[in-house]
């Protein structure tokens, strides 16, 4: 498989774009691996190469995933696709629909309305993959500044999520940003799609899936990442992808994870708040660069 990475100018923050190209000609079948992203794949291919599906349904063509969505095989012929994963602060924006996305695969068409053909058709004329990033640079940068973004506490404590790989306790959140648990709870849910908990359980889980994949073992991995016991991650794990963590290590889609997103930097998910941070929370955590 071809990967393609954008260049520094066609970055955005919050937004992770890749570029695939499939060289074998006997159809494949990839389990993806649930992500603390909402995911859009782009089929690029000139005959609905795509082929996904969940819950024994099979369906062609470009989709998206929410967070947790359950089990999910993408596969096909050769062909191309774009994928972009977006922050669930990122996509509340560009989707608008956090909440009906979360638990759920869907068509691009049934999220993006008529204008994922037209998308798909700029980016399927393209001649370059570098002109297929800008496009889609274009057109998710004019839609993030078209939407009111999400509360800037919603964000922060997203962001400290992300910071801390998942290691956080919620009502210590709840305290950073001045709000009560139960506001909280009711805000982030409202507004991302998922519980904060639920959140960070994601978010802790995906280090231990990397963690899995690079050849650390269960015991070492359960320890690094917070959680009680190797059982305890076998449950969460099992909560999350059904099925185990010696499963996980050895997944396609995580094998393949290290070229087609090198080093990507936090999302800068403060610049996109309703209004600043309070300034008592802005040394909490590293800044994005």
């Amino acid at each position: 498989m071809d990967i393609a990475v954008p260049r520094e100018s066609c970055r955005l923050p919050g937004i992770s774009m890749a570029g695939f190209r499939q060289r074998v000609s006997a159809p494949v079948d990839i389990a993806m691996v649930a992500h603390p992203a909402v995911t859009l794949i782009v089929d690029l291919s000139q005959a609905g190469g795509i082929v996904y599906g969940t819950h024994g349904r099979g369906q062609r063509g470009s989709f998206v995933a929410g967070l947790l969505p359950g089990p999910l095989r993408t596969g096909g012929r050769q062909g191309e696709c774009l994928q972009i994963r977006l922050s669930p602060v990122v996509s509340a924006a560009v989707l608008g629909a956090p909440t009906e996305l979360t638990g759920t695969v869907a068509a691009l068409e049934d999220v993006w309305g008529r204008d994922a053909g037209e998308v798909e058709d700029r980016l399927r004329a393209a001649t370059s993959w570098d002109h297929r990033f800008r496009i889609a640079a274009d057109i998710l940068g004019r839609r993030l500044n078209a939407r009111p973004p999400v509360d800037s506490e919603v964000a922060h404590v997203w962001r400290r999520m992300r910071t801390s790989r998942g290691q956080v306790r919620v009502d210590g959140l709840a305290d950073e940003i001045g709000w009560s648990r139960k506001r909280l709870w009711s805000r982030f849910r409202s507004q991302l799609g998922i519980t904060p908990k639920r959140a960070a359980q994601l978010v802790r889980f995906d280090h231990a899936g990397h963690l899995l994949a690079a050849g650390h073992t269960p015991a070492s991995v359960a320890a690094q990442c917070g959680y009680v016991d190797q059982s305890h991650l076998h449950r969460e794990v099992k909560a999350i992808t059904g099925t185990t963590p010696t499963a996980v290590a050895t997944a396609p889609w995580l094998a393949i994870d290290d070229r087609a997103w090198p080093a990507a930097p936090v999302e800068a998910i403060h610049t996109l708040a309703r209004a600043p941070v309070p300034r008592a929370l802005t040394a909490v955590g590293p800044r994005a660069s």
